[in-house]
């Protein structure tokens, strides 16, 4: 998989003198803003004429849809209108995407920088886009163009780095999921492999229980539906502010709506008037690690390889980075390569390299042209470029076709190796053969229950009864088992009802907390086998009483969701550890593997923290958690005493659908979400497609914008806003029509 990178670096080889990490005076500077009078008048005119056939409607909600006469067209309004509505956001993804973060964030940055460096190289990208297909060159055209035109048209804007786009660039951020398969490559290790000050430059470990990443799925069939019409939730969960919101239209024939990643030419999850998909991040094992033994051989590294040695690949990387003066210099990282990938740490006295997909060209174009598909096998044929490594895909459309989709990028293996663990990298054994065919991938098409869901779980409950056999598959097949929300979702889906369009969206916001319904009658019987004399079992009476009463389900006024989450959060961290040494969930850890007196002394300490932070222990869940956004920044900063607003909704960690991922941050006394239910949307696929939607905030990252939290109320209720996708819906709610640079 990584034979064309390495050659392609073969080309690219420098072998310093100079140390590792040493830092030297920047000689490749940021650019120089230009504005509009001073871009070269050829470049300008082409602009201006690519605008002239773009038109940008914003309606009463803020959201752009944007119409072109050719797909290019298309993709040059797309991106100046999100640059309109957040260009950091825009910025700092590429930034990230082509590690250059640390010449905006300074030295803390610098590990970020060497991971994305390991893989993405500015040569070896521009090669990829002159060997791109034409049809995908002149869309990356148009994205250079657009973002280029935007600054050039609005001169108050200051990019931190970026005040040029270069089609190429593109091709760094090809796929739209939060994250992504190298951010399991850890920055500690990174940090001690190739820098001469590892503590200083590791990465912090987050504070406190994090957030679960992923998102939820639901395709309904035809026999499950009012009307005989498919149905699809998409609901990711992201950070906050992660996508905008957006409406695509060319001429030829392209019409998409849907989230699309800051930054990114095409909808990432959508619909268009025939065909509709949702990503969750998945469970497969897509990256490996491969530990090998190396040797130096004459100041040459090799590495034992079956009977013999292989040459170690080294080359240098240059990254510059701003001091707190402002001032760029230099740091260069010698770094290593086997057959396998980059060597990403060390492991005793072994190195560890790590294997991931690396087709920027294949995912860029699955991305585009999966929003072109009016079938599920247009949808296929895309899907064949086998650009994805990590979504599972839920999927519907107008014919009546509902699926369940693997990643397409799955490496063949030897299941006689553990590869959730390092394997070892000398051993030919453990080296990928090929990919494995569509064909072997778990999947599930039309199932005749009339559903599929996902919720980053296993695929073995996809459909009920008509879900892949887990003993057919490998198990690399998925790492992760079952989860809380899968539990939610199943007994959602097996209840038998005929969904609508506004019950599948209810059913997105159903109250259930499965984890809770599993865990607290272990914390229950704990307190009741203790003696009654015990300080411990009166001090927690009252606790015991008000979790006894509870009905598990989540609401703004219960104070039994209060005491709950704080006990599972403080309890979190411990079972997470044992989870980690045994292999099994947390939630088996804390429902099984916890004595049962240290679940009521955890509950104590909930309890008292209660006390301590509100003056009682009986907190409605509301007053605790809140959603708030005070800035387009995107680190945002909370404060208790800045407005803000009640949210009803739990952690996707205790089965809730509708996730909030909310944390307590320094200083203050309640939680601020920042993370969950970022775009929420049902979509009905029939003789003319019908959609419902929400986000949270609002479209707009300006505070000056009444589009700014315009939509927080609905998103906090769950009371989705109809979707203006077809001309005559979005008549009489137009707010502004534009072109590009107007």
């Amino acid at each position: 998989m990584f034979r064309r990178l390495l050659l392609s670096l073969v080309l690219l080889l420098a072998l310093p003198a100079a140390a590792t990490a040493a830092a030297t005076a920047a000689t490749a500077p940021s650019g120089v803003r230009t504005t509009a009078s001073a871009i070269p008048s050829k470049e300008m005119l082409r602009w201006r004429e690519t605008a002239r056939r773009v038109t940008i409607v914003r309606d009463d909600w803020g959201i752009a849809h944007i119409r072109g006469k050719t797909d290019a067209d298309a993709v040059f309004g797309m991106i100046y209108a999100q640059a309109e509505d957040d260009f950091p956001r825009i910025e700092a993804n590429y930034l990230t995407s082509l590690g250059r973060l640390s010449e905006a964030e300074g030295e803390a940055a610098l590990m970020q920088d060497l991971r994305a460096r390991l893989y993405v190289d500015p040569d070896i990208l521009k090669a990829h886009y002159a060997k791109s297909p034409p049809w995908l060159r002149k869309l990356m055209d148009a994205w250079a163009d657009g973002l280029n035109y935007y600054l050039a048209m609005n001169p108050q804007v200051r990019p931190k780095v970026l005040t040029r786009f270069e089609p190429w660039m593109a091709l760094s951020f090809s796929e739209g999921s939060i994250g992504g398969d190298i951010e399991r490559i850890a920055l500690d290790g990174l940090a001690e492999m190739y820098s001469d000050r590892p503590r200083v430059l590791a990465s912090a470990a987050p504070v406190g229980p994090e957030e679960p990443r992923g998102s939820n799925g639901i395709a309904i069939g035809p026999s499950r539906a009012w009307g005989g019409r498919p149905l699809l939730l998409i609901n990711p969960h992201t950070s906050f502010y992660f996508r905008s919101e957006q409406q695509v239209t060319s001429d030829a024939g392209l019409n998409v709506y849907g989230a699309a990643t800051w930054g990114q030419f095409f909808i990432y999850q959508g619909f268009n008037s025939r065909v509709g998909w949702m990503h969750t991040s998945s469970g497969v094992d897509s990256v490996d690690e491969f530990s090998v033994q190396v040797k130096n051989r004459g100041g040459k590294l090799t590495y034992r390889y079956g009977a013999g040695e292989r040459p170690m690949l080294t080359r240098t990387i240059a990254i510059d980075w701003r001091t707190l003066s402002g001032a760029l210099v230099r740091s260069t990282f010698r770094v290593h390569y086997t057959h396998h990938g980059p060597v990403v740490r060390k492991e005793g006295d072994h190195w560890v390299a790590f294997a991931m997909m690396n087709r920027p060209v294949e995912a860029l174009s699955q991305s585009f042209l999966r929003t072109r598909a009016r079938n599920f096998d247009e949808f296929m044929k895309a899907a064949a470029l086998v650009g994805n490594a990590s979504n599972n895909t839920l999927y519907a459309d107008a014919d009546g076709v509902i699926a369940y989709l693997h990643p397409q990028f799955v490496p063949r293996r030897n299941d006689r190796f553990d590869y959730t663990r390092t394997v070892d990298g000398s051993d030919p054994a453990t080296d990928w053969q090929g990919l494995h065919a569509l064909s072997e991938l778990p999947s599930v098409k039309s199932p005749k229950g009339g559903w599929v869901y996902n919720t980053n779980d296993w695929p073995w409950t996809a459909a009920g009864p008509e879900s892949p056999r887990r003993e057919r598959f490998p198990r690399y097949m998925d790492t992760v088992g079952p989860n809380p929300r899968g539990a939610n979702a199943v007994q959602l889906l097996e209840g038998g009802q005929t969904f609508t369009l506004d019950t599948l969206a209810q059913g997105a916001f159903n109250t259930r907390l499965p984890a809770f319904e599993a865990l607290l009658p272990g914390l229950e019987a704990a307190w009741d086998a203790t003696p009654g004399a015990d300080p411990l079992r009166l001090k927690l009476a009252e606790d015991i009483r008000l979790l006894r009463g509870w009905n598990r389900r989540w609401s703004a006024t219960s104070e039994a969701l209060t005491l709950a989450v704080f006990w599972g959060d403080l309890l979190w961290p411990e079972a997470e550890e044992i989870a980690r040494k045994e292999g099994l969930s947390v939630w088996e850890v804390m429902a099984s593997r916890i004595a049962p007196r240290r679940k009521l002394e955890v509950l104590a300490q909930a309890s008292d923290r209660l006390q301590a932070d509100f003056g009682t222990r009986k907190v409605p869940w509301g007053e605790v958690n809140r959603f708030q956004r005070r800035s387009g920044d995107i680190r945002q900063d909370f404060s208790d005493a800045a407005p803000s607003l009640a949210a009803p909704f739990p952690s996707a960690r205790w089965g809730a659908l509708a996730s909030f991922g909310a944390r307590r941050p320094e200083g203050q006394k309640r939680l601020y979400g920042s993370s969950g239910n970022s775009f929420v949307a049902v979509v009905e696929f029939g003789p003319r497609v019908r959609a419902r939607a929400v986000t949270a905030g609002g479209a707009s990252s300006s505070p000056l914008s009444k589009h700014f939290t315009d939509q927080a109320p609905r998103y906090l209720s769950g009371d989705l806003r109809p979707v203006y996708f077809w001309p005559d819906e979005i008549k009489g709610r137009v707010a502004r029509t534009y072109r590009p640079g107007q």
